[in-house]
């Protein structure tokens, strides 16, 4: 699995007009990929990173001062454009074996105790951010 994270001071995500997900006050936007090969372990593996990972100010993490986190499905992040100018989602999983692995870090997440908006799976989403400072990092697990 693979997370593109991003420290904010607000994100929201919006299908069809409509607000899906949401944070207002400073947290986590975390993009979520996922590869064929990815298991629940790994689900539980990124949500426990994700949950601990200490880039909010003062080098605290989401557990350490209850921060919410805004979790969004994002096949893309497994595109490959090395060759040519049109990428490939070879490495992406279909939607029948992603949607349940990005359920189960959120599901993971909240049993952490975090508070966890989301995105729609496989929806047009317009994702909006304040990102703060600006951090953004890839995580692979």
């Amino acid at each position: 699995m693979r997370a593109v994270v991003q420290r904010v001071t607000s994100a929201s995500v919006v299908v069809d007009g409509r607000t899906v997900g949401a944070v207002d006050e400073p947290g986590l936007l975390v993009l979520v990929g996922v590869t064929h090969t990815d298991t629940p372990a790994e689900a539980r593996k990124l949500a426990a990173k994700l949950w601990g990972l200490r880039i909010l100010h003062g080098e605290k993490s989401c557990s350490d001062v209850g921060a919410p986190l805004l979790v969004v499905s994002q096949f893309t992040l497994y595109g490959d454009a090395r060759k040519g100018r049109r990428p490939t989602w070879q490495a992406a999983a279909p939607g029948p074996v992603a949607e349940p692995l990005v359920d189960a870090v959120v599901a993971e997440l909240r049993a952490l105790g975090a508070h966890v908006e989301t995105g729609s799976f496989g929806a047009d989403m317009k994702v909006s951010l304040v990102n703060d400072g600006p951090i953004t990092l890839v995580v692979d697990v």
